[in-house]
C-alpha cells in the first residue's frame, strides 16, 4: 500500500464514524494507531512510511455499533496517567478531573494524606489523586471484583502498587464503613448519579455498567447511603469531594447540611456544577 492509502484510511474512517461520533476524526486516528501498535502521536509522525493494517476496517466497526474506543482499545487517559479499562469499569471521562482539581486546591500545602476512593472502578481518581500528592497513599474500594481487578493492574503497571490498596465492599452492605476503616484526610467518590428513566448515549448505555450509571428515579440513591457515612470517615479538617449531576447540587447540598458538612460547589471546564466539597461544618 502507498503511503496515500492510509490517509485515505483515515478519511474514510472518520467519514464512517461521523453519524456515530462527535470526534470522528480522533475516533479513526485512535483505532488506526490501535491496529498499528503504536502511539497516535507516533502513528501520526510516522504516517508517510505506514501501510493499513488489516485489522482497522473491523475496528471502525466496532465503533460503527457504538462500542466506545476505550474499550476497544483497553486504554482511557485520565489526568496524567494512561489507565486500562474494560466493560467492568466506567470509562474514566476528564469531566471527572474536577475532582483532582478540586483536591489540590484544598490540599494545597499538604503531602502525606490518607485518600479513599468509594467505587474506585479503573482507580481513576485515586490513582490520579496519588500521582498529584506524591508522599500520599490510598484505598480503592468497589463492589465488583472485576473492577478491582482493572485497578490493581493500573496500580501496579502505573507504579502505585505500593501505595494504593484495594477492598471489594458494598455501601448498600451492612459494616461496610468498618470494612473501609479510617479515618481518611481526602475522600473522593464519583457515585452511579443517573436517574433510572434518563436517556443516555447508546454508546454509554449499551456497553457501560449499569451498576455505576443508575441511581434510582432521582439518581440520588446513592448519594443517600454515602454522605451519612461521611462525617465518621474524615479526619478533623479533611474533605470530600463528590461527582455530581449538572441538577443535583441543590439537593446533595442540602443532604450534606443535615448531616453536619459544608459543601462547596466546583464547575468543570464546560462550566457545569462538577463537584462538592464537602468537611465537617465545625472541623476541629
Amino acid at each position: 500500500m502507498t503511503a496515500a492509502s492510509l490517509s485515505e484510511a483515515l478519511r474514510g474512517g472518520a467519514e464512517a464514524l461521523a453519524a456515530v461520533s462527535d470526534t470522528p476524526r480522533l475516533d479513526a486516528e485512535l483505532l488506526m494507531a490501535h491496529a498499528l501498535g503504536c502511539s497516535r502521536s507516533d502513528m501520526l509522525l510516522a504516517q508517510r512510511e505506514l501501510t493499513v493494517p488489516d485489522g482497522f476496517a473491523g475496528l471502525v466497526a466496532r465503533r460503527g455499533m457504538h462500542e466506545p474506543v476505550a474499550y476497544i482499545t483497553g486504554i482511557q487517559a485520565f489526568w496524567d496517567l494512561e489507565l486500562a479499562v474494560t466493560p467492568d469499569t466506567l470509562i474514566p471521562r476528564s469531566d471527572s478531573e474536577t475532582l483532582i482539581e478540586a483536591a489540590v486546591a484544598g490540599f494545597a500545602s499538604a503531602t502525606r494524606l490518607n485518600i479513599l476512593d468509594l467505587g474506585t472502578g479503573s482507580g481513576a481518581l485515586l490513582l490520579a489523586a496519588l500521582s498529584a500528592f506524591p508522599l500520599a497513599h490510598g484505598l480503592g474500594v468497589d463492589a465488583s471484583a472485576a473492577a478491582l481487578a482493572v485497578a490493581r493492574g493500573n496500580a501496579q503497571a502505573l507504579g502505585f502498587a505500593e501505595r494504593a490498596a484495594f477492598v471489594e465492599a458494598s455501601w448498600r452492605d451492612a459494616g461496610w464503613v468498618q470494612a473501609v476503616g479510617g479515618p481518611f484526610d481526602l475522600i473522593l467518590c464519583n457515585p452511579p448519579y443517573v436517574e433510572t428513566m434518563a436517556a443516555l448515549a447508546p454508546m454509554v448505555v449499551e456497553y457501560e455498567p449499569h451498576s455505576a450509571l443508575f441511581a434510582g428515579p432521582e439518581g440520588l440513591d446513592d448519594y443517600r447511603v454515602l454522605i451519612p457515612a461521611i462525617p465518621s470517615l474524615l479526619t478533623p479538617g479533611g474533605l470530600a469531594i463528590f461527582e455530581i449531576g449538572a441538577t443535583q447540587a441543590n439537593l446533595v447540598t442540602a443532604m450534606a447540611h443535615e448531616n453536619g458538612l459544608s459543601a462547596a460547589l466546583t464547575f468543570d471546564l464546560a462550566g457545569k456544577p462538577r463537584a462538592l466539597t464537602l468537611a465537617r461544618a465545625h472541623a476541629a
